[in-house]
């Protein structure tokens, strides 16, 4: 069948082409492109070059805004790979369609270099992901992702090149670690998502690829006795920022985003809703508020902190009077107490120290996680399972173990004597 051009002398077609919207060149496409009349159908030509099975076929491109048509060259293996001719043509067959050239609702695609479209990406979807990831992804495409794929034709990335890129990641002089290469499989993969949408780019080229083990290190985690010295020797200004994290296990950019508001002191619970990071304060890990009790003795304390302001105040302040920052709270508050006790660890540490009590203590599991703010879809729990009665012992329980009551009692029967 030959192909089907615009005619205006064409009054009647063969009964045997079928005409859908999706092959009409007339009609207008959304964005800047116009809809290409589908070519005849490819089966592809293929060759042996130097033992090695090469399939041909033609792709539309569009370069500079305007369509033309291009022959590709995909080699499928060797005679190891593919000891005969037909089963070569197979092979041809699979990559024709991987590339979808013979869809009826096949459209050119544009031809750009990793290093434009990274371009594009950052300043359209970059900006939309969360303000702690966008600084290290920069670093990741400016030192890695660029140098090593900026001159690779988007459409020409592979599963080998990706390989290749995997390779040339641990060598010298990158010599990246595998939990980086990982961070940066990930990355690549956001973008490769983003490609496929602005169709740019059409499989998926992460699939077989094999990265290097990431061993886990292992996570500090403050025991009983290291809770109890750290509380000891903080400014008594920052102590009931460390009973909440001793007994909640939210994390740090959490207790920095907490205003007085989620605090129900009536209740005797805090509801979690924003997390901090940097100078922003976004949505928590979770993308969802979660709510828990905490003890009668540290609601009494959060309330005599809160006195005199109001719901949208902050509920926790430096000692200028301003809202605590993640990072520096743990560098100027946290850090040089836990050196100064020759311990290990960060705030993320009294989390792990957190999960460890209530196992101790023979939590259940569903309490754990609805406490630790953890996602997994079999455990998940609507909001009024997160107040049950097991719930409710918990961080009594848990003042009990870390001995938070008697540690801060005489800090907060001083503060109730001033006030």
């Amino acid at each position: 069948m030959q192909d089907l051009g615009h005619n205006s002398q064409m009054t009647a077609l063969d009964e045997r082409v079928i005409v859908l919207p999706e092959a009409n060149f007339l009609a207008p496409l959304k964005g800047d492109f116009e809809r290409m009349a589908r070519r005849r159908y490819q089966k592809g030509t293929l060759v042996e070059r130097n033992g090695t099975w090469v399939g041909m076929w033609r792709e539309t491109v569009l370069e500079g805004g305007k369509p033309k048509r291009k022959l590709v060259w995909h080699p499928l293996g060797g005679r190891k790979d593919y000891p005969t001719e037909k089963l070569a043509l197979r092979a041809l067959e699979q990559a024709i369609n991987d590339a979808h050239v013979n869809d009826l609702s096949y459209r050119p695609r544009p031809i750009v270099q990793f290093s434009e479209f990274a371009a594009k990406w950052q300043c359209k979807v970059l900006p939309n992901l969360k303000p702690s990831t966008q600084p290290p992804i920069r670093s990741q495409l400016k030192r890695h992702l660029v140098p090593l794929l900026g001159e690779v034709m988007l459409k020409d990335i592979t599963a080998e090149t990706v390989q290749s890129f995997v390779t040339s990641c641990q060598e010298t002089p990158r010599n990246c670690g595998p939990k980086t290469i990982k961070n940066l499989i990930g990355t690549l993969s956001i973008m490769w998502n983003a490609a496929k949408a602005w169709k740019y780019v059409t499989g998926n080229p992460f699939d077989g690829v094999v990265i290097p083990d990431v061993e886990e290190a292992e996570q500090p985690v403050f025991s009983r006795e290291h809770v109890q010295n750290i509380i000891a020797a903080v400014n008594a200004h920052y102590r009931p920022v460390f009973w909440l994290v001793v007994q909640t296990g939210i994390r740090r950019g959490e207790v920095c985003a907490l205003d007085i508001g989620d605090v129900d002191f009536d209740g005797c619970y805090i509801t979690v809703r924003r997390s901090r990071s940097g100078s922003k304060i976004t949505n928590t890990k979770a993308k969802k508020p979660r709510s828990f009790p905490i003890s009668v003795a540290l609601r009494d304390r959060l309330r005599r902190l809160a006195e005199g302001r109001g719901e949208k105040d902050p509920l926790f302040l430096t000692l200028e009077g301003k809202r605590l920052h993640p990072d520096n709270f743990v560098k100027r508050v946290l850090t040089p107490v836990v050196k100064a006790l020759g311990i290990e660890g960060g705030l993320h540490a009294f989390r792990h120290g957190n999960a460890t009590a209530q196992d101790q203590l023979k939590v259940p599991m569903a309490t754990r996680q609805a406490r630790l703010g953890h996602a997994n879809t079999r455990t998940t729990m609507k909001y009024t399972h997160l107040l049950t009665d097991d719930g409710r012992q918990v961080p009594e329980m848990l003042d009990d173990y870390f001995c938070m009551v008697d540690e801060l009692e005489a800090e907060a029967e001083a503060s109730r004597r001033v006030m």
